[in-house]
This record gives C-alpha cells, sequence and structure tokens, in this order.
C-alpha cells in the first residue's frame, strides 16, 4: 500500500509539473538566436525576430498564454529543458533519434536539408564528394555536425572545427580557418543575403531532408499535445501560411 502511494505521488507530481506553465499562463522559452532566419536578434530594438520567434508567439496566443523566450547558448537547450528552466525549446532543431531519446518533440512544423557553404573560389568543392583533406566548420552539436563527424569518421573530411554560432563557423571559412560550413540550406541563404560582400556560396542540397521540432520535457506531456493542437490550428486557419510567406515566400 506505501508503495502504491509513493507512486501515486509520483505521478502526481509529473502531471504538476506537466501542467505548471499553463496554471501559471506563462509559456517559458528557450532559443539560440544565432539562427536567421529562424530566429535572431534585431540590431536595431533587439527583439527577438523570425520565424520560429513568430511561430511560438502564435502557439502562445491561440493556447491563451503569455510567451516568454529567452536567448542561450545552443548548446545550453536541451539541458535547460532537462533542467526544468523551460517548458520549450524553439531554436530550428531537427528532430532526430538521439534527441528523441532525451526530449519529446511536437509534430515536425518545418522541413529542411544541409547545404555546404564553401568560399566562392573554392571550384573544387561541389558536394560531398571530393572532401578528402577538407576542414569543416559547425556549429557544435547541430545536424551539420553529426553529418560532418560522419564524413571524418569514413576518411572523406580530415578534421571538423566546432564553433558556438553560424556566423562564427561562416567566419572561419573566409578567414581560411576551415574549407566549408555544413548548415541548414535556409540559414545560409539568409546569412548570404545578409552578408552579400561576404566571399560565399552555398553549394546546393547536400541530405536527405529533415524535420523541426519544437522540443518539450518528457514530463510535459499534457503541454505537448497542447502545442501539437495548436499548431494543428494554427495551420487549419491558415496563420502559418501566412508567418512562413513572411520569412520564405510563397509556401
Amino acid at each position: 500500500m506505501k508503495r502504491l502511494s509513493v507512486f501515486l505521488l509520483a505521478v502526481v507530481l509529473v502531471m504538476s509539473i506537466g501542467t505548471l506553465a499553463l496554471g501559471q499562463g506563462v509559456l517559458k522559452v528557450a532559443t539560440e538566436a544565432g539562427f536567421m532566419p529562424f530566429e535572431y536578434v534585431d540590431a536595431q530594438s533587439g527583439e527577438l525576430l523570425g520565424f520560429d520567434m513568430d511561430l511560438i508567439r502564435a502557439i502562445g496566443q491561440e493556447l491563451g498564454l503569455e510567451v516568454e523566450i529567452d536567448n542561450i547558448s545552443w548548446d545550453g537547450l536541451i539541458p535547460a529543458l532537462l533542467n526544468n528552466n523551460y517548458d520549450a525549446v524553439i531554436a530550428g532543431v531537427t528532430i532526430t533519434a538521439e534527441r528523441q531519446e532525451a526530449v519529446d518533440f511536437s509534430e515536425p512544423y518545418f522541413e529542411s536539408v544541409l547545404t555546404i557553404v564553401a568560399k566562392t573560389s573554392a571550384a573544387d568543392i561541389t558536394g560531398l564528394e571530393g572532401l578528402e583533406g577538407k576542414i569543416a566548420a559547425v556549429q557544435i552539436n547541430t545536424t551539420g555536425d553529426f553529418v560532418a563527424s560522419d564524413l571524418v569518421d569514413a576518411g572523406e573530411l580530415k578534421s571538423v572545427s566546432r564553433y558556438d554560432t553560424v556566423a562564427d563557423a561562416m567566419q572561419a571559412v573566409i578567414i581560411g580557418a576551415a574549407d566549408l560550413v555544413m548548415i541548414d540550406l535556409p540559414v545560409a541563404k539568409a546569412y548570404l543575403e545578409a552578408n552579400p560582400a561576404a566571399p560565399l556560396q552555398h553549394i546546393g542540397p547536400v541530405t536527405d531532408n529533415e524535420f523541426y521540432g519544437i522540443a518539450i520535457n518528457k514530463n510535459n506531456k499534457g503541454l505537448l499535445e497542447q502545442i501539437n493542437g495548436a499548431l494543428a490550428q494554427l495551420k487549419a486557419k491558415g496563420t502559418y501560411d501566412e508567418i512562413y510567406q513572411k520569412w520564405f515566400g510563397a509556401n
């Protein structure tokens, strides 16, 4: 009987954690705002802008919740979520089997693909083939990092240099500390559009498509269901398409 009581108490505690944010009327969200056009800091206003930012705010409005977003380091996002510092993470996070062991993900909300960015003078870099002896710059613990690491293990890349931000990885190629960046295609396009003088080009899609999801603590099943419901409503009402068109053009 005592064991049953302890078990029931544990269930109640888990349920309480799962409904805490909703009870307070606040959805606490973490992001890493160095992933334009999904999340970035506006240079003039200091406001967090981007596709993800508009989407999570629309989800909060759909749920009747105030959305508070903190900009933290990419490598600290999942640990902060697991430590219950935040209710959700939205930061262009690709859904992978490894990440799903640690956190739950919403239904996919964006489909992307990796590209290679290299110097415009690097005529020998045309895709995943022919990268022997090359150094790849990546944002740490991204799918670009994972793919580049696999290429090193296969002997198809010389090494991987890891950076905290996309901008730092791009700069490494510009100054010659690395030969290429492996990064999500929309982010590569946004960086090149924002930095037209940079002597860089993206080669084109080099991997199978990947899908972004909103990360939720596994103890927060109730919030996961509500976010999935809000996503479905935003798509049904056309709000999702409006946000998509704002940042990427016609869907």
